[in-house]
């Protein structure tokens, strides 16, 4: 399966449409965001252009809507969201990954050795280090605010870790 994984969206529509439209044509179902979305109403935008996805939503250090998220997602207003606070853990394909915002907490989840993979976000620069068997990730950010919007394709079938920039999409391949 592949799964996108973004950060660092900043509410910045414009580039996030950019990524729907290549995630739709690729089929992804899966969608991690490790923090710093924005605001509640960009958490139901980013949710409702990608129905057919789920989102795995943490907050960041930006977003002051956190309650507002959690209450959307509770009351079925993002029906495709798995909204996890702080942290958040998933299995996919036999594969464990967690998923987090800031990286001294994202390297904390690396070294007990539990996960595959742990992603985060919040340095606005994309980055891959191996911490004993765990893959730590960064995709950069999404927002464009510092460096050009990017985000990662994981494909959890053969272990392929791949780094976009949202400019650069310019058709429906992987």
């Amino acid at each position: 399966m592949l799964i996108a994984i973004i950060s660092d969206t900043h509410g910045n529509s414009a580039v996030f449409a950019k990524f729907a439209t290549w995630a739709r044509q690729n089929n992804i179902q899966e969608v991690v965001h490790c923090g710093d979305i924005g605001f509640a109403s960009f958490a139901k935008e980013m949710a409702d252009s990608l129905p057919t996805a789920k989102f795995n939503l943490v907050i960041g250090n930006m977003d002051n809507d956190e309650l507002s998220i959690k209450k959307m997602a509770d009351q079925g207003q993002l029906p495709n969201v798995n909204f996890c606070g702080k942290t958040g853990k998933i299995e996919i394909d036999g594969k464990e990954i967690a998923f987090t915002h800031k990286p001294d907490d994202a390297k904390k989840l690396a070294l007990t050795g539990r996960f595959n993979l742990v992603l985060f976000g919040h340095t606005h620069q994309p980055s891959e280090e191996i911490v004993g068997s765990c893959r730590l990730v960064n995709p950069g950010e999404m927002a464009g605010h510092f460096l050009r919007p990017t985000f990662a394709v994981y494909d959890t079938k053969n272990n392929h870790l791949e780094l976009k920039i949202v400019d650069r999409l310019q058709n429906n391949s992987i």
